[in-house]
C-alpha cells in the first residue's frame, strides 16, 4: 500500500468528493470511519492509519477512528481467512489470495521503512548542516582571533563578532540536540515497528499453516471426489456400452427379420404370380370343357332326338306284342333303353 500524497492534487479532491458523499450516506460516525477505511485500502491503495483517518473525516474523537480501524483489520482477516480455508475454492485462487496478502504485508512494511528512512536521513541531513556550520564557526572565530591580537578595535569587533557566532553556534548545536532527540525517537519508533512486524510474521505464520492445512484436507477431498467421479463415469461407460450393443443387436436382428421378411414376401409374390398363371390357365380349360360340355350336350340332345324318331318310326311299322311277364322281350327293351339313358347323362 502506497502513502496518500499531502500536496493537494486531483487524486485529494476526489478524495475529498468521495467522503463528501459518504458524510451524507453514513451519518453514524462509526460507520463512516468504516466507509473510509473500506474506499482508502479498496479503491486507492491506501493502508488507513488512525491519525489519516482522523485528518480526513474530522469527526468524533480519536478513539473513533482508533476502534473503526481495528474493526477494518479484523472484519478484512476474517472474511480472507473464511475464503483462504473454503474446500471448494480452486488451488489458483488459493495460490493468489495468498500472493495477495503477502503482496498487501510487503507493500506496508515497505511504506513503514520508506517513511523511517525519510526521517532518519533528514535527521541526518539537518544534524550534518548543524555541524558543518559549527565548523565553519569554529574556524572563522580562530580567524577573528588571529587578526584581533594585531589589533583592539578589531578585537572589539571580533568579540561581538564572536558573541554572535557563540549565539549561532549554540543555536545550531541546541538545533542539533533536537535533530538527535528526533532520531532517538525515530529510532524507538523503528523499534516498535519491527516489534511489530516480528509479530505479524509470527501471525502470519501461524495463518499460512492453518491455510495449508485446510488446502491439504481440501486437496485429499477433491481427490476422493475425483475418484467416484471415475468410478461413477466407468460405470456409466460399461452400462453405455452394454446398451450400445444390445441396441446394435437389436438393429442387426431387426435388420434380419427384415431380409427374411423381405424373402418371404419376393417368394409369396413369386407364388401368387404361379397362382395366378396356373388360375389363368385352369380358367381356360374350364372355358375349353365348358364349351365342349355344350357341344356334346347338344349332340346328345340331337342323339336322343333322332333315337326317339327312329324308335317312333319302328313303332309304328311293327304292333308291339305283348310278352307275357318275366319273359325275354322285357330284358330287351330295358337293354335298349339302357343305353340311351348313359348318353342322356
Amino acid at each position: 500500500m502506497t502513502a496518500l500524497p499531502t500536496s493537494h492534487t486531483p487524486i485529494d479532491a476526489q478524495l475529498g468528493a468521495e467522503i463528501a458523499q459518504l458524510r451524507a450516506q453514513f451519518p453514524r460516525t462509526a460507520d463512516l470511519y468504516r466507509e473510509v477505511c473500506v474506499l482508502l485500502f479498496f479503491r486507492y491503495g491506501v493502508t488507513p492509519t488512525a491519525n489519516k483517518l482522523y485528518q480526513l473525516v474530522k469527526k468524533g474523537s480519536m478513539s473513533a477512528p482508533a476502534d473503526a480501524l481495528a474493526a477494518f483489520w479484523a472484519t478484512l482477516r476474517e472474511k480472507s481467512r473464511v475464503r483462504i480455508e473454503s474446500p471448494d475454492l480452486p488451488d489458483e485462487i488459493k495460490g493468489a489470495l495468498g500472493e495477495l496478502a503477502a503482496i498487501v504485508w510487503d507493500r506496508a512494511q515497505a511504506s513503514a521503512q520508506e517513511a523511517l528512512t525519510g526521517l532518519r536521513s533528514d535527521a541526518l541531513q539537518r544534524t550534518e548542516r548543524a555541524m558543518a556550520a559549527q565548523v565553519a564557526a569554529e574556524a572563522e572565530v580562530a580567524r577573528l582571533r588571529q587578526e584581533l591580537i594585531g589589533s583592539a578595535a578589531v578585537l572589539d569587533s571580533a568579540r561581538a563578532k564572536s558573541t554572535e557566532l557563540d549565539q549561532e553556534v549554540a543555536a545550531l548545536t541546541a538545533a542539533g540536540e533536537a535533530f538527535k532527540s528526533q532520531l532517538q525517537r525515530a529510532q524507538r519508533e523503528q523499534a516498535e515497528l519491527q516489534r511489530a512486524l516480528e509479530d505479524a510474521r509470527r501471525d502470519f505464520a501461524a495463518e499460512l499453516e492453518k491455510q495449508r492445512a485446510a488446502g491439504e484436507l481440501a486437496e485429499e477431498r477433491l481427490r476422493a471426489t475425483e475418484t467416484r467421479a471415475l468410478l461413477e463415469i466407468d460405470r456409466e461407460r460399461v452400462t453405455a456400452s452394454r446398451a450400445q450393443k444390445a441396441l446394435d443387436d437389436l438393429v442387426r436382428k431387426s435388420e434380419q427379420r427384415d431380409e427374411r421378411y423381405r424373402k418371404q414376401e419376393a417368394m409369396l409374390q413369386a407364388q401368387v404370380g404361379d397362382l395366378r398363371h396356373q388360375a389363368g390357365i385352369l380358367e381356360g380349360n374350364l372355358a375349353a370343357g365348358r364349351a365342349e360340355q355344350q357341344t356334346l350336350s347338344t349332340q346328345l340332345a340331337r342323339a336322343q332326338e333322332q333315337l326317339s324318331r327312329a324308335m317312333a318310326q319302328r313303332l309304328e311299322r311293327a304292333p308291339i306284342k305283348r310278352p307275357p311277364r318275366g319273359s325275354a322281350a322285357e330284358p330287351s327293351i330295358r337293354k335298349a333303353a339302357g343305353p340311351r339313358k348313359r348318353q342322356a347323362t
